[in-house]
């Protein structure tokens, strides 16, 4: 799906926009090294969670699930600058579980794209309700932008927070106090 190619031509038009010398011993590789660097953070383009959440295991109880503080990295797709953070997923089962390393991987199939977080959170919420089929699930996701960091308002360190509910959790606000209760811990 990425083409390297035109990631490379993009990348020398790019350096010479910026007044860069594109054949200088610092930036001849820089093209190619950007083109496979792409390669693995946009790794999540073309992917979906589907593989990682259909294989479950049946379950006698439907208590909460909550994995939490799933560290995560993306790029902003206002300004192809980084934001990273935690993710904490949380579902109730109806009979079935998936690993718990494919909530992570979930995280990762999302994150790894050019993103937005508040698309982020609803788009591995509604993944856990279309392949996982729990009764519910609740997403928060907690980040620092560089956009925010490095350019314009310059804040290190201001984190920015999205929450998504889906199914019984939208419903039920003990349940949402309980996984805010869980993820305190």
């Amino acid at each position: 799906m990425i083409d390297k190619k035109k990631i490379e031509a993009g990348v020398k038009l790019l350096l010479e926009g910026m007044g860069e010398e594109v054949n200088r011993e610092g930036l001849i590789e820089t093209p190619q090294r950007i083109a496979r660097m792409y390669e693995e953070i946009f790794g999540g383009l073309g992917q979906t969670p589907e593989k990682h959440l259909s294989k479950t295991f049946s379950v006698n109880d439907n208590n909460m699930v909550l994995e939490k503080d799933i560290v995560f990295y993306s790029t902003c797709e206002h300004h192809l600058l980084p934001f990273y953070g935690k993710a904490h997923v949380a579902y109730i089962p109806d009979g079935k579980v998936v690993g718990l390393s494919k909530l992570a991987r979930t995280v990762e199939v999302y994150a790894k794209r050019p993103q937005l977080q508040e698309q982020l959170t609803a788009q591995i919420a509604d993944a856990l309700m279309e392949y996982l089929k729990p009764q519910g699930a609740m997403v928060v996701i907690e980040a620092e932008h560089m956009c925010m960091t490095m350019r314009g308002i310059k804040k290190p360190g201001a984190q920015t927070v999205t929450c998504v509910t889906r199914g019984v959790f939208a419903e039920n606000e003990k349940l949402q106090n309980t996984f805010w209760h869980m993820l305190e811990r």
